[in-house]
């Protein structure tokens, strides 16, 4: 019984979010569905391992944290008082939240394994992991570190565009060869939905998210609007947990949570 498992003992599901490249909405995809899972009455945890760009504690408004140790390792920071949603940033722990991270792979590759393992998650329902883009050492590094704790798949985020979906592709080669369950696909930015009329224009192709997920036999999860005011809360740092509910993305969100929530319950 390793210190690992110890972290992750309380942890009933792990999902990895996954995309071929980056500007694809990783991140916020990943902390909306968090929020969804939150909504549906789960504790949930985030752990943001984006060397590159750890967007997700700004998109929760926690801001920059002192991150405290106990015995078990690293505190998460919560978002609530009632600690239904708590966070585990790569950014916390940067002498300068804008710094890059410029180091080679063995030291990320250690970083990483360590991060993973050495946060005190305590209780969870569920564990989304907000990996870096592509398919790299870093992905490696996650994917071997939550091994000795059972992973219970991927969700692989696109856009519209041929080009990403390709970029999918390999993703999907990915998990494969590692051995990592697709849960399913999510298109994200699939159409504009105006912030006057709230009518949903597609301004890319349409159906690349859709398509792929044919092509490769993974379940196809839904299509995600890009909402303006969502994105200009987070811009103006406005709450956005509370403009999540009443924006056009909340409703394929949701379905998109329960849709994995019911696949993870079907495998058992």
């Amino acid at each position: 019984f390793s210190t690992e498992k110890g972290n992750l003992a309380q942890v009933r599901h792990v999902v990895l979010v996954l995309s071929g490249k980056g500007g694809v909405g990783k991140s916020t995809l990943t902390t909306e569905l968090a929020l969804a899972l939150r909504q549906a009455g789960k504790k949930v945890g985030i752990l943001d391992v984006d060397l590159c760009g750890p967007s997700i504690p700004r998109m929760l408004s926690v801001g920059r944290q002192e991150v405290h140790q106990c015995d078990a390792g690293w505190v998460p920071v919560y978002t609530d008082a009632h600690k239904s949603l708590a966070l585990m940033s790569i950014g916390f722990l940067l002498e300068n939240p804008d710094d890059a991270v410029i180091w080679r792979g063995p030291k990320k590759t250690a970083l990483i394994g360590q991060f993973v393992s050495d946060v005190a998650w305590g209780e969870l329902d569920y564990l989304l992991v907000d990996t870096p883009p592509g398919t790299s050492d870093e992905h490696l590094a996650v994917v071997e570190s939550l091994r000795k704790h059972r992973v219970d798949g991927a969700i692989l985020v696109t856009t519209p565009q041929a080009v990403s979906t390709g970029d999918v592709r390999r993703e999907i080669a990915f998990c494969k060869k590692t051995g990592l369950r697709v849960l399913g696909i999510v298109e994200n930015m699939s159409g504009f939905v105006c912030p006057h009329c709230s009518e949903c224009t597609n301004i890319f192709s349409k159906g690349g998210g859709e398509e792929l997920a044919k092509l490769t036999d993974s379940p196809f999860l839904g299509c995600v609007p890009l909402d303006p005011q969502l994105s200009s809360s987070l811009e103006e740092g406005r709450d956005f947990l509370q403009a999540f509910p009443d924006s056009a993305t909340f409703g394929a969100i949701n379905q998109i949570a329960h849709a994995v929530m019911t696949s993870i319950a079907e495998r058992g």
